[in-house]
């Protein structure tokens, strides 16, 4: 039983699992922390609190981490030597710096740390993943990815230029905000290896974070030296909002639509696609599937779907594509949590 529930940051993402968290755990006492003046404590909310000191006196068994990326390890680090089970919003952090020391508190402390990857929790890309692993397409052979939506547009009742998508500062650009898609190509594919990038500010948005992002990424190569090689494009200029992933096999292509939430598939010798999976999702689905996950994990004593060392190996990848975008060059994925049990 959770009777008391910390939830750090009242942004967009503080606020969807400040309701989730009063949907699932009815009874429990749960406070804010949050720098923001109110007049009021937020809804679902029982007050809140002003400083990590006073958050700590409360006493909590689950915190939220939902402030900017670039906040997130000081934070969580505070609420993990106190025993605090935490999910934090993705990304982990907006660097690597402090992420395994992160991971290795929270072992020490038998603390179950969750990252808020949540189309791992997505109906319709699990059973892309299914059909996938079930060899339906043959061997994979090549990936092409990407995602993309218009900035203003992305949370209309909020001036863009003050979003943390929008400032480096507070962990903004494409390759953070729309990390969801390195996490889910790790997970389906395996490990990357090698990046090539190209990140750039294309439109005239009033950001100082990249709005575009190329990347190439080179698999760990299988026994017999095959190397998988996936394109991934992202982007916060596009106006017909988009997220999809298509794997292409010995045997057939298989393409996830992310905002329709379809799985087809194109089978050799095929001339036409045919429909798999069509499942029409609620905005808040994957995110309870996600609460769903991190709650067992913690009744279970067990490691949640997407965690710490799932969470750093994002960020390796992204400091790997920043350094490619610099140099030009193709930059091999630096790993820093190895033999890691429990990594997906």
């Amino acid at each position: 039983m959770i009777n008391r529930v910390l939830v750090v940051g009242l942004g967009s993402a503080g606020g969807r699992h400040l309701r989730l968290a009063r949907k699932l755990l009815p009874d429990a006492e749960i406070r804010t922390l949050s720098h923001r003046e109110r007049a009021n404590h937020p809804d679902n909310a029982d007050g809140c609190l002003d400083s990590i000191e006073e958050a700590l006196s409360f006493n909590p068994e689950i915190a939220v981490i939902a402030n900017p990326s670039t906040m997130h390890v000081r934070i969580a680090t505070e609420l993990a030597n106190a025993g605090v089970h935490l999910l934090i919003e993705k990304p982990l952090s907006s660097s690597t710096e402090g992420v395994l020391e992160l991971i290795e508190i929270c072992k020490a402390k038998s603390v179950v740390l969750s990252v808020g990857y949540n189309l791992r929790f997505s109906e319709s890309l699990l059973h892309f993943k299914k059909v996938i692993g079930e060899g339906s397409i043959g061997k994979v052979l090549s990936v092409r990815c990407e995602v993309g939506q218009y900035l203003p547009s992305w949370r209309p009742e909020s001036d863009y230029r003050e979003t943390v998508s929008a400032q480096r500062q507070l962990g903004g650009g494409v390759l953070l905000e729309l990390s969801h898609e390195l996490d889910y190509l790790r997970w389906i594919f395996g490990e990357v290896n090698w990046v090539r990038a190209t990140l750039s500010k294309q439109s005239k948005l009033e950001i100082d974070v990249e709005d575009s992002a190329h990347l190439i990424l080179g698999f760990a190569p299988t026994a017999d030296d095959f190397q998988l090689i996936a394109k991934l494009d992202l982007d916060f200029i596009r106006h017909d909002r988009t997220r999809s992933c298509v794997a292409i096999g010995e045997a057939g292509t298989i393409h996830w639509d992310g905002i329709k939430n379809e799985v087809r598939l194109f089978p050799l010798n095929s001339s036409d696609w045919t429909l798999l999976h069509r499942m029409p999702a609620q905005s808040d689905d994957s995110y309870l599937g996600e609460w769903s996950n991190f709650l067992e994990s913690i009744k279970a004593r067990e490691v949640p779907l997407s965690n710490g060392e799932s969470g750093l190996r994002v960020l390796e990848i992204i400091e790997a594509a920043r350094m490619s975008s610099h140099n030009g060059l193709q930059t091999f994925v630096t790993t820093n949590a190895l033999d890691m049990v429990g990594d997906n």
